[in-house]
C-alpha cells in the first residue's frame, strides 16, 4: 500500500510474483507483473494524486485483506471511494490484488470525457 501511495511502480513491480493476477472491482484480470507494471503507470497518469488508505487489515494463511477508502484527483475532479483489498502473499510477494470498491465516481469523470 505505501509503494501504490508513493506511486512506485518499481518497487509495485518488484512485490509481485511473475504470474501476478490483478482484480479490479468488476472482475476484469490482468495477469503478469509486467502487464501490471504498465497498468499502474498509466492509472498514475489518469489519476495522479491516487491514495489508498487501509483503516482496518486482517491476515489469516496467505491472505490479507484490507478496508479503507481509495480516492484521487481525475481530470481536476476529486473523488473518494470506500475500498476493500485482498491480497494473496506466496513465497513473500503479492500473487494476486484484488480491489473491491464502488468505482460509481471515477465512472461518473471518465463518462464526462466523452460528452
Amino acid at each position: 500500500m505505501t509503494a501504490i501511495n508513493r506511486h512506485d511502480v518499481k518497487t509495485l513491480t518488484s512485490l509481485m510474483t511473475a504470474d501476478h493476477v490483478f482484480v479490479d472491482s468488476v472482475g476484469n484480470r490482468v495477469h503478469g507483473a509486467t502487464s501490471m507494471e504498465a497498468g499502474w503507470r498509466a492509472y498514475f497518469v489518469m489519476c495522479p494524486d491516487y491514495r489508498i488508505q487501509a483503516n482496518d487489515v486482517m491476515a489469516k494463511g496467505g491472505a490479507v485483506l484490507a478496508v479503507g477508502e481509495a480516492g484521487g484527483t481525475i481530470d481536476g475532479v476529486a473523488w473518494q471511494t470506500p475500498a476493500a483489498w485482498k491480497a494473496v502473499i506466496r513465497d513473500g510477494r503479492v500473487a494476486e490484488w484484488r480491489v473491491f470498491a464502488d468505482n460509481k465516481p471515477v465512472y461518473e469523470i471518465l463518462a464526462r470525457r466523452q460528452r
